[in-house]
């Protein structure tokens, strides 16, 4: 109370001096105000602007502050039933979004989180298949040693390797790198080291050796001969081929054009059919963020907060852009962090 009387009584002192007496009490006013308040007097608690690359039409996605969420501590991920997953490094909690509503906080062995296919880094492992099992639950599926890809009531495989995979949008169609069969499985390996441990003498781990190398070259000629350990393409989508010779090295991408399977080369683009339509400037082979318009003559790809397109036009400040449908009509969209609104907003580019 003494503060405020005090703070008073130097206003009204104040309002009586001359000018050239008042920049000393400027002072003195501040410091009473620093003290009273915890804030300097010129602390104008300013919120910073908008993204260059915010928009006029933006989709509240979700607000941060009703889920005490910071944005530079989330990591954003699209789910193979078109729900964006949400984690929260801090807590590590996720959260579900789709269709308006947000489900949340959820473990990370929740069904519901399992069921939309948690792509989240934190399930990327040196074994690319059991990520795959991860990334599309009910479609990769584990089978002992191998793996089976089960596709509109229709079983593939099974496959000791499934080097890569590509799922479109809506799970029509897909496209997979497999090999039937490696000479020694993961259990295989296992009981070889373990008899090698166990093994008292030279002689007995070359009998070993020899013994295993038989079982080899006779589980080769089961299951097909050489071409069974060669990488071999497989897909759903009729009238599909793929040329070694102008493919490789290619990629199988699900997500550059919307609803669609691309094979990605150094500078080109495939489909399914073995056609060229795009070709790149640049090589963007190793970018998994790389969008193609549905007429094949433009595209964009991402990088470090920037979205750059191939007529040299940027938008920066932005994160996790991704090909979906608006209105019937292919769409790039992209999120930011609006400071205004504390929350994280969608902008959408017909494309």
């Amino acid at each position: 109370m003494k503060k405020f009387i005090f703070l008073s009584v130097l206003i009204s002192f104040y309002l009586s001096l001359p000018l050239h007496s008042q920049s000393l009490l400027n002072k003195i006013k501040k410091d009473v105000t620093k003290e009273i308040t915890g804030k300097s007097g010129n602390d104008d608690s300013k919120v910073a602007p908008e993204p260059s690359c915010s928009c006029d039409n933006a989709k509240l996605i979700i607000d941060l502050k009703k889920y005490n969420l910071d944005y530079r501590e989330l990591y954003l991920t699209i789910g193979i039933d078109g729900s964006i997953v949400i984690k929260d490094r801090q807590t590590q909690k996720f959260y579900i979004l789709k269709n308006g509503q947000t489900t949340g906080p959820l473990n990370e062995n929740d069904p519901r989180l399992i069921a939309a296919g948690n792509t989240s880094n934190s399930n990327y492992n040196d074994d690319k298949e059991d990520y795959y099992v991860k990334a599309y639950p009910g479609i990769i599926v584990k089978s002992g040693d191998k793996y089976l890809i089960k596709h509109n009531g229709k079983s593939y495989g099974p496959y000791a390797i499934i080097s890569d995979f590509a799922l479109s949008r809506s799970k029509n169609k897909f496209a997979a790198f497999v090999t039937e069969t490696v000479l020694m499985g993961e259990s295989d390996f296992k009981k070889l080291e373990e008899a090698m441990a166990n093994a008292k003498t030279d002689q007995e781990m070359m009998e070993i050796g020899m013994k295993m190398g038989m079982q080899m070259q006779n589980q080769m000629m089961q299951s097909g001969g050489p071409e069974s350990l060669q990488s071999k393409f497989v897909t759903n989508i009729p009238v599909s081929s793929y040329d070694d010779k102008k493919m490789v090295p290619g990629r199988l991408n699900g997500t550059a054009k919307y609803d669609d399977i691309v094979i990605q080369t150094f500078d080109k683009i495939f489909d399914l059919k073995g056609n060229p339509i795009l070709t790149l400037n640049g090589d963007h082979y190793d970018n998994d963020d790389l969008f193609i318009s549905s007429t094949n003559n433009k595209y964009a790809y991402y990088s470090s907060g920037t979205l750059s397109f191939n007529d040299n036009t940027k938008l920066s400040g932005l994160f996790n852009p991704y090909m979906t449908s608006i209105d019937g009509k292919p769409s790039l969209t992209y999120m930011y962090h609006s400071p205004g609104k504390d929350a994280i907003m969608q902008c959408t580019i017909p494309f």
